[in-house]
């Protein structure tokens, strides 16, 4: 089969496209013929050598957490009713996901109904399940006024969909005029694009004397910043990343300002939540198979192409979902 390997942490250029023996299952394993993988922003930190939930990686490695695709080997003690399921998984630790085959525990598989198309599959599982996670810290209401950043992104649109579903009024901030066209689509009150100068006012404006009630963050930096600056009395920050590189600067002084509530929808304030990772994924596939949440998908990279997929996702150049096709 042919994967991805990486062999030293630094740059995408590190990521080399090779034939590999085919691998095989283990006990409470299987084996799926990958039909799509998911590149996520933290699989970029970890080729870099930069610590993940799980520490940082061990090389010799192949990158990637998220697969879908048919399962076409089974492992000792593997119910024979996988074999020939489309099926989709978190990897976890494993990684392997930048491949033609990838193993996966059995416990980590997801059965697919024919609704759902394997790259839908693969932005629900890692990508949907952390959206449904910032939502259930938010707690949002059709009264909240919440504004998403990176709002055209793998998690930005599906808050956006999600708290439109609710029936709040929905700000979605994103980086230029086609990413906040799509933002319009989702269903957005209102679109701006963050890029310029003068978005803060362009949101004050189009609020008139409603406020801010609750902030969506995943990007933090300036951006960040600037979205928090638009909360009213009383509002509530929901913190979920930085993908500016840096967390948006922020103080006690700031929180007694305007009493504001913050909150990091991460780490054990998702993990904690009744039935954890896997009912998040459960939820998030349902969800996404009822239409009620459509994830933006982008256009594929071809499985040799995984360095350019990295450069995409880090310079910002995706729309939604960023997959990786063998």
């Amino acid at each position: 089969m042919h994967a991805i390997r990486q062999y030293e942490f630094g740059p995408a250029e590190n990521l080399r496209y090779e034939e590999v023996p085919d691998p095989h299952p283990g006990p409470d394993q299987v084996r799926i013929a990958v039909a799509a993988a998911g590149v996520h922003l933290l699989d970029t930190a970890l080729r870099e050598g930069q610590p993940g939930p799980f520490g940082v990686a061990e090389l010799p490695m192949t990158p990637g957490r998220e697969v879908a695709g048919v399962v076409d080997e089974l492992g000792e003690g593997v119910d024979a009713d996988w074999l020939g399921k489309r099926v989709v998984a978190h990897l976890g630790a494993a990684s392997g996901g930048y491949a033609e085959l990838a193993i996966a525990n059995a416990a980590a598989l997801h059965a697919l109904p024919d609704s759902l198309a394997d790259d839908q599959a693969v932005a629900m599982i890692g990508t949907g399940r952390t959206a449904l996670g910032v939502l259930d810290n938010a707690e949002l209401t059709a009264d909240d006024v919440v504004l998403v950043t990176a709002a055209a992104g793998g998690i930005g649109n599906l808050l956006v969909q999600a708290a439109r579903n609710i029936g709040a009024t929905v700000v979605g901030v994103a980086g230029g005029a086609e990413k906040v066209a799509r933002v319009r689509e989702l269903g957005a009150t209102h679109a701006v694009d963050y890029t310029r100068a003068d978005w803060p006012d362009q949101v004050r404006a189009a609020l008139g004397e409603r406020s801010v009630t609750a902030v969506l963050d995943g990007v933090g930096g300036a951006a960040g910043r600037q979205a928090l600056e638009l909360l009213g009395i009383g509002g509530r920050l929901i913190l979920f990343g930085w993908s500016a590189g840096k967390g948006a600067e922020l103080t006690v002084d700031d929180l007694f300002a305007r009493y504001l509530t913050v909150k990091v929808a991460l780490g054990p304030n998702i993990l904690n939540r009744p039935g954890g990772l896997r009912a998040l994924e459960e939820r998030s596939i349902a969800e996404a198979a009822a239409g009620r949440l459509v994830p933006l998908v982008g256009e594929p990279f071809p499985l040799a192409q995984a360095a350019q997929a990295h450069h995409a996702v880090v310079g910002r150049g995706t729309i939604g979902k960023t997959v990786l096709k063998p």
